[in-house]
């Protein structure tokens, strides 16, 4: 499919166009696995889109929006990426929302082999085994990156990260550190051993707690995140080389997946910047 000139001048293209419905059919895991692509969509997700090299294929983006974001605008301009100035249905065709914000951007996926991401010499990962919820696989990137993770793992039958739910909870993170999507559970985490990190289980039931003095987070960590429902089954519990149990001091009966990621990165990311 050829590109158009690059620029925010005004365009053709209705719900009916060739790109359009191309860009509609990325709604679906499917598709976008076959054209490794996905869909940004607002504002903030589309500006660290054009703010990352070879992401952004092209953006749709309404009058209003075009005349709101003059700075998106010039960096689509700069990076020589074609704006297209469209009328409301089409963006609203396009985007997930039931009430979209005026601007998209189809880019390309940017996920690499779990081997990619260990030639880095990560000292600081998170693993999501099974996850189902895109909500909570978007707030995981996104805590990933506040803590300062050098990157996430999803492994074994967890959610698209490239689903449109699951980027805009990332609110633009999804752009800023290295993913990997392994389907082999085992073979992943022995992949990460072998690489020098520990593997540290977070669970309800743990052998040492996140507190606890004896629990090392100076060295290389991956922290492996279970499912939403039932956890961490006990063969990939039994897989990891601690599992960690982040203390209740209330009478919660559990924290969810996203707040009991965010404890135990940002407890890794204390240790690792003091």
């Amino acid at each position: 499919m050829a590109s158009p000139p690059p620029g925010p001048g005004p365009s053709e293209l209705t719900v009916r166009s060739g790109r359009v419905k191309h860009t509609r059919r990325l709604a679906t895991r499917a598709f976008r696995a076959d054209q490794r692509e996905f869909v940004a969509e607002g504002p903030q997700a589309v500006r660290e889109a054009l703010a990352t090299e070879h992401a952004t294929l092209e953006v749709f983006a309404t009058v209003a929006a075009t005349e709101q974001h003059v700075d998106l605008v010039e960096a689509a301009r700069r990076a020589e990426i074609a704006w297209h100035v469209v009328t409301d249905d089409v963006v609203e065709a396009i985007a997930d929302t039931v009430q979209p914000q005026g601007v998209v951007a189809r880019c390309a996926m940017l996920d690499r082999p779990l081997a990619a991401m260990l030639d880095r010499s990560p000292g600081f990962v998170v693993v999501c085994a099974d996850i189902r919820d895109p909500g909570n696989a978007g707030a995981v990137i996104r805590c990933a990156d506040a803590a300062g993770a050098d990157g996430v793992v999803f492994v074994g039958d967890s959610v698209d990260p490239y689903n449109p739910k699951s980027v805009r909870a990332t609110v633009g993170s999804i752009f800023h550190l290295p993913i990997a999507i392994e389907r082999d559970v085992e073979t992943s985490l022995a992949s990460l051993q072998s690489a020098g990190l520990t593997v540290l289980a977070a669970d309800g039931n743990g052998d040492v707690g996140l507190f606890d003095a004896d629990l090392d987070l100076s060295v290389p960590v991956a922290w492996l995140m279970g499912n939403e429902a039932w956890g961490l089954p006990d063969d990939v519990r039994a897989l990891a080389d601690h599992v960690v149990a982040v203390p209740i001091f209330g009478r919660a009966e559990s924290l969810n997946l996203a707040t009991a990621a965010a404890v135990c990165l940002y407890a890794t990311a204390r240790v690792r910047h003091n």
